[in-house]
């Protein structure tokens, strides 16, 4: 037998979805909605409550852009990853995903007159 095998966390698995969630600051409304789902439905997998169905899991990987891995186990795509990068990464999606695509575009122009900056230092 595999001592190595860990129990789903369902409290944990649903904090990692809310913390995703309100970083990209999607509303419980809106994540049911994707997921055809009530928003009471989403507070239960949130608080840990209930679980997803394989299809739904699907989708809400999809609509929150992260791993299957770390929703289930915590585990980053890359844990060799530094933490804080990942969190910077995490916030930064957050707010472009509030953004319209005039404001994307000038977001891009921004970012790579930035980071041309960087590169010549």
């Amino acid at each position: 037998m595999n001592e190595k095998i860990r129990k789903l966390d369902l409290h944990e698995m649903g904090r990692r979805i809310r913390e995703r969630r309100e970083s990209l600051d999607i509303s419980r409304e809106i994540l049911a909605e994707q997921l055809e789902v009530s928003p009471q439905f989403i507070a239960d997998i949130e608080y840990g409550n209930k679980g997803l169905s394989l299809k739904r899991f699907y989708i809400l990987c999809q609509v929150l852009n992260i791993s299957a891995d770390y929703i289930l186990a915590g585990e980053r795509e890359a844990e060799s990853e530094d933490e804080e990068l990942m969190r910077a990464r995490e916030k930064v999606m957050g707010l472009l995903c509030r953004c319209d695509a005039r404001q994307l575009n000038g977001i891009e122009k921004i970012a790579s007159i930035y980071a041309d900056g960087v590169k010549m230092k």
